[in-house]
């Protein structure tokens, strides 16, 4: 069963839950070991030496590693001022939420020709800043066959993304319905959408309230469908 309210900093010992929090590993393994679009089983392991999650089949062999997608931009230099004027219950509320395990995914973890991996490169992009909406935007895209500002990493990993087939197969896979249109063929973004135009950071309180209010519900509502999923029929066992 998944406890869609431990805060993953609890055995996290002060340091970063994407790499040191085991029950958040856990939680992956347990969510994310499960049949792909094409009925094959994708089954991960904890047990593979230097690896955070492993598969290898005749699918193929991917290493995974862990990464928030709930920002609450509450601890960063850019935001500080608009920070300040948001009271303390709203921050805190808001960066708990983010701690649980809805507001966490997976990505390939192996570096390809030394080059960034999605997680750092989705976090270093300026048009991007970890944003998720916008990076699930990017990842619409590339199953699309359009441009975006992460084209060129994700097609580096394109045989992971191949797995779920589509972007509608992704979104589903990874519990992301929350953050698409009721077809699941469009994002829901968090702030109103130009085409990556604007600077993704929220621009006042205002801006920052409204992100905060969409995130929350996607956090909430992704959470629903963890536990949706953990409550219904018992999978097959998983396979190392």
């Amino acid at each position: 069963m998944i406890d869609t309210t431990f805060l993953v900093t609890s055995d996290a010992r002060g340091r970063d839950p994407d790499s040191h929090s085991p029950t958040l590993r856990r939680f992956h393994r347990t969510l994310w070991s499960k049949p792909l679009p094409n009925g094959k089983r994708f089954d991960l392991s904890l047990d593979v030496p230097g690896q955070y999650l492993h598969h290898r089949s005749e699918l193929g062999e991917f290493s995974l590693s862990s990464d928030s997608i709930g920002h609450s931009y509450r601890y960063i230099k850019a935001t500080a001022p608009i920070i300040e004027q948001v009271p303390v219950n709203d921050l805190d509320s808001f960066y708990e939420l983010v701690l649980t395990i809805g507001a966490y995914i997976v990505f390939p973890a192996r570096k390809v020709d030394g080059k960034a991996t999605i997680n750092g490169a989705r976090g270093m992009h300026a048009k991007i800043r970890d944003r998720f909406d916008l990076t699930l935007e990017c990842i619409r895209r590339h199953y699309a066959g359009e441009a975006s500002p992460l084209s060129e990493v994700l097609t580096r990993y394109a045989n992971f993304f191949s797995l779920f087939g589509s972007f509608e197969g992704y979104a589903d896979f990874f519990l992301l319905q929350d953050l698409t249109t009721s077809n699941g063929s469009a994002v829901r973004f968090t702030l109103p959408f130009d085409g990556f135009e604007s600077k993704p950071l929220p621009a006042d309180v205002p801006a920052y309230l409204a992100y905060r209010e969409s995130m929350m519900a996607f956090v909430e509502g992704r959470n629903n469908r963890i536990l949706a999923q953990t409550r219904s029929d018992e999978p097959a066992p998983l396979q190392d």
